[in-house]
C-alpha cells in the first residue's frame, strides 16, 4: 500500500489513467458527483464493464453536481448541459446506483481487471478535489494499493455497504431525473424571477383586503378605484401592503397591464390620508401625469381631484428654476410622504461623481433619506435592464441604501439573494 498526495504527478486521475483498462469491472464509493470531474474521466469510464456506484447524501442535491468551490473556471467553459447529458447516458449504462442513508467516511475506487484487483481509499470522491484536479484539502489522504489481500479487503468493506442497502431502482431514476433537469434549456430569466421569489415568499400568499385597505378612507368610492379591473385591484392591494410594512415596492407588470392606473390608485389612497405624494417620470410622460390632476375634460379622473406634484427626473439635478408650475429653488424635498417613480430602471445605476451628486445621489439624500420617512413606488417594465445589480439599486431606495433593512421583514439580503440565485440557476444557462 502507498499513499498519494493528491496533487503535482500524484493524483487520482493518474492512478485511474494506469489502472482503468478498457472492460474493466468498476466499484464506486463517493460522497459526492461532479459533472465537471466526470469529463476528466469520460473517456475512461466509457470504456468500463459493469459498475456499481454508492453515492452519498450530499450528491443527491442538484446544486451539488456543479457547485464545486474550485470548480469556477470549470463553470466558465458553460458545458453544464453538455457534461449534464453525458454523465446521464453514463449513469443510465450502469448495473446499478444506491443511495447511502448517510455520508461516507471515505470513499472507496474499486478496480478489477485482468484477474487482479486494485483499489484506492480516502478523499478520492469523484469530484475534481478527489481527482486531484483541483486542490483539496491538505490534511486529506488516499491509500492506493495492487496487493491482493488488501484489495480483497477492500472489496469485502464495499461489498458489506453495498448488500447493506436495499435496491431500489427509484434512486437511479431520480438522479437521471436530476441531470435531465440540468440538461434541459432553462431561460436566463429564470434567475430573475428566482430572485424575486427569494426575496418576497415570506410575504405570504394572499393578500387580505379588508386588513390591508383602510375602509374610512374612501378609496372604495373613488373613479380610479372604480375603473380598476379584478388583477389590477390585487396589484394595487399587493404594494400597499408592501409600502406599509417594507415601505417600498415595484410594480413591473408587462407593458399595456394598466401599471399607471394602478399606481393612481396607491396614490389616491395615500392622499386620501393626507399624504403627501410627488411623481418623478421622464420628461416626455409629463404630460401623461399631470392630466391626471388637471382640470379638463380629457382627464377621466377629474372627479377624484389629485394633488400630488410632479417633476421630471432631470430636475434631481437642477439647483432652481421653474419645472412646469413648481420652483424647484423652494421644493421641501424631505417632506414627501410617498415618491412614485415612473420608468424606475432610468436609476439603475448609483455610480457617483466625484465633483458631483448623480440624479441617483439626489434622490437617495434629498428626498428618501431626508426629512419624514418616505414610501417608494416604483414603476418599470423592465426593472433589470443589463445586470442584476439594476434591480438592487432600485431596491436600495425602499431600504434607504441599507440591504439588512429587508431582513428584518423576513427577507434575506439582496446580495445573498443574487448570489444564490446564480449559483442554483447557473447550470440552466444556454452552453
Amino acid at each position: 500500500m502507498k499513499l498519494i498526495s493528491n496533487a503535482g504527478t500524484e493524483r487520482v486521475i493518474d492512478q485511474l489513467r494506469q489502472w482503468l483498462t478498457p472492460g474493466a469491472r468498476l466499484d464506486l464509493i463517493s460522497k459526492e458527483l461532479s459533472v465537471h470531474a466526470f469529463a476528466e474521466v469520460r473517456d475512461l469510464l466509457s470504456k468500463t464493464g459493469d459498475c456499481r456506484l454508492l453515492l452519498g447524501e450530499e450528491a443527491w442535491e442538484p446544486a451539488a453536481l456543479f457547485n464545486g468551490s474550485a470548480d469556477i473556471a470549470a463553470r466558465g467553459k458553460l458545458q453544464e448541459r453538455w457534461l449534464a447529458r453525458q454523465l446521464a447516458d453514463w449513469i443510465k449504462k450502469l448495473s446499478d446506483v444506491r443511495r447511502a442513508s448517510s455520508t461516507p467516511s471515505q470513499a472507496l475506487v474499486l478496480i478489477e481487471a485482468s484477474g487482479s484487483r486494485r483499489a484506492l481509499l480516502g478523499a478520492c470522491d469523484l469530484t475534481t478535489q478527489g481527482l486531484g484536479l483541483t486542490p483539496g484539502d491538505r490534511m486529506s489522504l488516499v491509500q492506493a494499493t495492487d496487493a491482493p489481500d488488501e484489495s480483497l479487503a477492500f472489496a469485502e468493506w464495499f461489498r458489506s455497504n453495498w448488500d447493506g442497502i436495499r435496491p431500489n431502482p427509484a434512486h437511479k431514476e431520480y438522479l437521471l431525473q436530476l441531470l435531465e433537469d440540468a440538461s434541459s434549456h432553462r431561460a436566463p430569466s429564470l434567475i430573475y424571477f428566482q430572485i424575486l421569489y427569494q426575496l418576497f415568499r415570506n410575504l405570504g400568499d394572499e393578500l387580505d383586503e379588508e386588513r390591508i385597505i383602510k375602509s374610512a378612507t374612501g378609496i372604495r368610492n373613488t373613479i380610479v378605484w372604480k375603473k380598476l379591473f379584478r388583477f389590477q385591484r390585487d396589484g394595487v392591494i399587493g404594494a400597499i401592503d408592501k409600502l406599509e410594512r417594507i415601505g417600498g415596492c415595484i410594480i413591473a407588470d408587462s407593458v399595456g397591464l394598466g401599471k399607471t392606473f394602478e399606481a393612481l390608485a396607491v396614490i389616491k389612497y395615500y392622499e386620501l390620508r393626507n399624504d403627501r405624494v410627488l411623481v418623478l417620470c421622464p420628461k416626455r410622460l409629463r404630460d401623461n401625469w399631470t392630466l391626471y390632476k388637471a382640470n379638463d375634460r380629457r382627464n377621466l379622473l377629474a372627479a377624484d381631484r389629485f394633488n400630488y406634484d410632479v417633476l421630471n427626473h432631470t430636475d434631481l439635478s437642477r439647483e432652481g428654476g421653474l419645472s412646469g408650475d413648481i420652483d424647484l429653488s423652494h421644493v421641501n424635498w424631505g417632506n414627501y410622504d410617498l415618491v412614485v417613480i415612473d420608468e424606475s430602471h432610468n436609476f439603475r445605476n448609483k455610480a457617483t461623481h466625484k465633483d458631483r451628486d448623480t440624479r441617483y445621489d439626489h434622490l437617495m439624500k434629498r428626498i428618501i433619506k431626508t426629512g419624514v420617512k418616505t414610501k417608494v413606488l416604483m414603476l418599470s417594465a423592465t426593472p433589470v435592464n443589463n445586470r442584476l445589480a439594476d434591480l438592487k439599486n432600485q431596491i436600495a431606495f425602499m431600504t434607504e441604501g441599507n440591504d439588512l433593512a429587508l431582513i428584518g421583514h423576513g427577507i434575506p439580503s439582496i446580495e445573498a439573494t443574487i448570489r444564490k440565485a446564480q449559483a442554483q440557476f447557473n447550470r440552466w444557462l444556454d452552453c
